[in-house]
């Protein structure tokens, strides 16, 4: 019987070429993310984990941690996934509703035991696999599934991600069919955890329930292929009111990494902020604004953005990173934003606080966003002066509509490697940009030694 889950593993399958363009992107999207999970390594979600877990760490696996170390593969995913998704810094996947990549990648590297024998291209097909397999999955349930409250990275991603893993283990149809469906089992994860350690957590949870599903699967174990569209199934309980299921899902010539791809984050904060900042550091260029010129900051945003930004006084590092109003004056005082702008010490700062007030949010009403995929992100400036600027934003920076250069990656990973360190080599960044080139990636190559070795200061908040 031909069930949403079979036909998507059939396409998994079936997909066996990929152009240059899916190959250097899906390339990018690993490099940006194991940068992103080297920078989380030291945050105290984390942390947590390894305390909680510290006695099979010890023991150690057949697994690298980035922390350094090993473990069991689905230790490592949890705690690898954790890390890459710590810092909010990981890259958004529209189509999913999802972190796609903080997912994907640490579980396919959890799996590249001493057993394994993986080529860097094989990991990247597996990688894009995954992908299509998150962009399916979202097309029945999103973005109904993701403002009913799901983090769709910790649902939709687990139920992808099953897919990828199970791919680059051997997996054929069924054995892929039965993955996802037994990862949607597993899957879980509120929004309302957002500014908590639980939210890069949802990321580790979905690693790890992808790792654990595969394997399973392979082991024998059985779930229903119709588990997404039956009744109490994951389209039933999971979809909300508006989600239309899976009979318009077509797959389209070209991979969904060509025709929509992910966005690269610009900004160490939720991507609900992202358009805001853009708009807002673009008028401030455009007009040479200053802050005390400025009596009121006004924004427009999607529901479940103003949702997501649920602190607008935040007190710690985490809360900020959800916080539209903190990130919107850091931005502006600083005229960007790095990973060292997320301290206890950064967010009480004087001038930081002083603008925060005079920052005001709103989202549009479900009846201007009913029957629109996505609409634009509106910041109004008004001046002391009476003078009013407004400006838009449908993409961030870092989307395939407004791209990053590769010089500006470069710099993201160089920030993300001083953050875990206190430096960084360009070597490592070049290294890895011959990800497909490799032939192997494995357990205890110098692939995993650029990841996982080198100094692991404590890093606390002042």
């Amino acid at each position: 019987m031909a069930t949403i889950l079979r036909k998507i593993a059939e396409q998994v399958l079936s997909r066996t070429t990929f152009s240059d363009l899916a190959m250097e992107r899906a390339r990018d999207a690993a490099v940006d993310t194991i940068g992103c999970m080297i920078a989380g390594r030291n945050d105290e979600s984390v942390a947590g984990l390894t305390r909680a877990f510290g006695r099979e760490i010890a023991r150690g696996g057949e697994a690298r941690l980035v922390t350094g170390g090993s473990a069991s593969s689905s230790l490592a995913a949890l705690i690898n996934a954790t890390a890459a998704h710590a810092l909010d810094f990981d890259d958004n996947f529209h189509p999913a509703r999802a972190h796609a990549s903080a997912v994907l990648v640490p579980a396919l590297l959890a799996v590249l035991t001493n057993g394994e024998v993986v080529s860097g291209r094989r990991f990247l097909e597996a990688y894009l696999a995954g992908l299509e397999a998150q962009a399916a999955v979202g097309f029945g349930v999103n973005p109904s599934h993701y403002n009913r409250g799901w983090h769709a990275t910790a649902t939709v991603g687990s139920i992808g991600a099953a897919a990828g893993v199970a791919r680059l283990l051997g997996a054929g149809k069924e054995a892929i069919a039965t993955a996802m469906s037994l990862a949607t089992s597993l899957a879980c994860g509120p929004k309302g955890q957002f500014g908590t350690t639980a939210k890069p957590l949802h990321a580790g949870i979905a690693a790890r329930n992808a790792v654990d599903a595969a394997r399973m699967a392979l082991a024998g174990m059985s779930g229903r292929p119709d588990i997404l569209e039956r009744r109490q199934g994951f389209l039933d309980l999971f979809g909300g009111d508006e989600a239309n299921g899976w009979e318009g899902l077509t797959f389209g010539e070209t991979h969904i990494i060509e025709s929509r791809g992910l966005v690269t984050k610009r900004h160490p904060c939720c991507a609900s902020t992202h358009r805001a900042i853009d708009a807002l550091l673009d008028m401030k260029q455009e007009h040479a604004l200053a802050a005390e010129d400025i009596f009121r900051i006004e924004t427009k945003v999607g529901i479940s953005a103003a949702r997501n930004l649920a602190y607008p006084e935040p007190t710690d590092e985490m809360q900020a990173r959800f916080s539209m109003q903190y990130c919107l004056a850091a931005a502006f005082l600083k005229g960007s934003l790095s990973l060292s702008d997320f301290t206890r010490q950064e967010i009480d700062r004087p001038e930081i606080r002083e603008l925060m007030p005079r920052i005001e949010m709103q989202a549009y009403s479900a009846e201007e966003e009913k029957g629109v995929e996505r609409l634009p992100h509106i910041v109004t400036v008004t001046m002391r002066s009476g003078h009013v600027y407004s400006k838009s934003r449908l993409h961030a920076k870092g989307s395939v509509e407004a791209p990053m250069s590769g010089q500006e990656r470069e710099v993201k990973f160089m920030d993300c490697l001083r953050w875990a360190n206190g430096h960084a080599s360009k070597g490592a960044f070049q290294r890895l940009g011959a990800l497909a080139e490799l032939e192997t990636l494995s357990h205890d190559n110098a692939f995993w030694n650029l990841i996982s070795d080198g100094p692991h200061p404590e890093r606390t908040s002042p």
